[in-house]
């Protein structure tokens, strides 16, 4: 790769931690691993960095807890916030999150005035939306991680019932991340073989029904924490796709412009991603029923991006 960017991971938690070893031991990017605790993303980095004779890689990783170390940054990987708890609402977490991405999003924009934010927090549709507003980039710049993660999970549920090797599946999730995604059955294949030829329509309603409950699937088994290594995983591809100016189309939190019927919401479709980040929307079929899907599951994006009164 001719190209190394520089890539800001914001929070140094299981989600971040995770990303920023991930970009340097594949050596896609030179990271700084930034957070508010003071000493996690400098013993996180460190660590990291003690690997680098045994791993082979040659990026390099700085912990930090100051922002001016980010300066010109290629992308901002935002994974910053709170898990929702025992007690508290979604409306908290909505609530909770904005304000934590809402200040991280002004730091950043503030040193890295052309990054690319590629952001995680949840609810993550609705933090896209706010960064988004937040930074007053072109909506082309700002996109969400949701689409990549839905799609490997279903791949790999897919995977596990035809006892075939994971990666030969080819999943497709559009809508927001959460209860309302909106698994596509007929653009899911396996060696180019849609999953309609393979599994019966009981099986795949399974499937889609595991995986719009993957993230809680996890969680119930973890009991205090959530997913974190399909998740880095998932940015990391979006972030090479980027670093190599790759055009690869990659299901993504995106801003739409009436693409499925769709306008000035984020939702998640296939796209395609390079070094300026989103280059194009694909428009691929839909049956009616996913398309009234899709538009339900983007109007409850807007409702919560309401709440917040941006």
């Amino acid at each position: 790769m001719s190209y190394k960017p520089k890539v800001t991971v914001v929070g140094a938690g299981f989600v971040g931690a995770t990303t920023a070893q991930r970009l340097i031991e594949k050596d896609i990017a030179d990271v700084i691993l930034i957070d508010v605790v003071e000493g996690l993303p400098q013993g996180k980095a460190l660590d990291m960095m003690e690997s680098a004779p045994i791993e082979r890689f040659q990026a390099s990783i700085k912990g930090t807890n100051q922002y001016e170390d980010t300066k010109g940054s290629d992308v901002v990987v935002i994974t910053a916030g709170l898990a929702r708890k025992p007690g508290m609402s979604r409306d908290d977490l909505l609530f909770k999150n904005a304000e934590i991405v809402g200040g991280v999003v002004t730091e950043c924009v503030k040193y890295s005035p052309d990054a690319i934010l590629l952001i995680v927090t949840n609810p993550l549709d609705v933090m896209t939306y706010l960064a988004w507003k937040k930074s007053g980039f072109p909506p082309h710049r700002v996109f969400g991680m949701a689409g990549a993660l839905d799609s490997a999970r279903m791949a790999y549920f897919i995977a596990e019932e035809l006892e075939c090797v994971p990666h030969e599946v080819d999943a497709m999730v559009l809508g927001g991340h959460g209860d309302e995604m909106v698994p596509v059955p007929a653009h899911t294949k396996v060696k180019g073989e849609p999953i309609t030829k393979l599994l019966s329509p009981e099986k795949i309603e399974a499937i889609n029904q595991r995986t719009r409950d993957g993230g809680a699937e996890i969680v119930k088994h973890l009991k205090t924490g959530s997913a974190f290594y399909a998740p880095s995983s998932s940015v990391v591809r979006m972030v090479n796709a980027i670093a190599e100016d790759s055009g690869e189309i990659i299901p993504s939190c995106v801003y739409l412009t009436g693409q499925y019927g769709i306008k000035d919401v984020y939702c998640g479709v296939p796209a395609q991603l390079g070094r300026k980040g989103v280059r194009a929307v694909a428009e691929i079929s839909l049956t009616e029923n996913e398309k009234a899907a899709l538009r339900q599951s983007a109007e409850h994006v807007r409702e919560n991006c309401a709440k917040l009164n941006l």
